[in-house]
């Protein structure tokens, strides 16, 4: 029996495993994705394992619900800062080691966790989009009607066209709501799907928005998702370079359970 825990952070679900121990090896695939499966398994875009380490306070190792080992997940973080409270490893504050680097991170109120992200990649402004890599690639497209979208299939298409097929690329539909706020849906890669939100990718969404507007100084945006507020601060200088990167939003727990594998 395998014990697990549920959480959620604007509607992206996740699977948490406390792996201190290193029983679970980071090869256990076809485990990860059985696990995933929103049919036959738990259900989940993706799962963590949250594993000692001898200079932070904890590792974070990431799967997407296909199994394998992704990018960073910004979502993610912030719900492994919750489970690592859970189990007594922090009390408000954390620094962890994820794919991308460190992350210093505060639980600021109930349930609310912020987090620090990584110095991001360039943004390059394409014909009709923009690319930024925030711990994972993510393309941001401004659009109209964003609600009535068909995101699985333009999201899809995109992902899987000529420019992004082999490395894979996340893709957030925008609609601007005013220059501090906007709407966002995402579809992610590894989980081949919109998913109700993306750390990463409202992190993406908020930077180009600083750029669009060639705004300077702290900044603070608000994304709406299908599934929940999320907000952005950060300090833009003259020139682009951007600092201070913050990811904040809600954490939920949602359930704990024994998962049945054939060891």
């Amino acid at each position: 029996m395998l014990d697990f825990y549920k959480y959620h952070g604007a509607g992206n679900d996740f699977i948490l495993i406390d792996n201190r121990n290193r029983k679970w090896s980071h090869d256990d695939i076809s485990l990860f994705k059985a696990m995933c499966d929103r049919h036959l398994g738990i259900g989940a875009d993706g799962l963590m394992l949250l594993e000692s380490s001898s200079d932070y306070d904890f590792e974070m190792f990431y799967v997407n619900s296909d199994g394998k080992p992704s990018s960073m997940c910004g979502n993610g973080g912030r719900c492994i800062v919750s489970f690592a409270h859970s189990l007594g490893l922090i009390e408000n504050e954390a620094r962890f080691l994820a794919i991308d680097g460190v992350h210093h991170a505060k639980i600021t109120g109930k349930d609310w966790v912020s987090l620090e992200m990584v110095k991001p990649g360039p943004i390059h402004f394409k014909d009709g989009y923009a690319l930024v890599n925030t711990g994972s690639p993510h393309l941001v497209k401004i659009v109209h009607n964003l609600d009535t979208m068909d995101v699985y299939s333009q999201g899809k298409e995109i992902r899987y066209s000529y420019d992004f097929k082999e490395e894979g690329v996340n893709v957030n539909f925008v609609e601007m709501v005013s220059a501090r706020e906007a709407k966002v849906r995402t579809y992610e890669r590894g989980v081949e799907n919109e998913t109700l939100s993306c750390g990463t990718g409202v992190t993406a969404v908020a930077l180009v928005m600083g750029a669009i507007d060639k705004e300077i100084g702290d900044l603070e945006k608000t994304l709406y998702t299908p599934g929940g507020i999320l907000k952005v601060n950060y300090h833009r200088e003259e020139g682009g370079t951007i600092r201070e990167i913050i990811l904040e939003g809600p954490t939920q727990f949602v359930f704990q359970g024994n998962y049945q594998y054939q060891g």
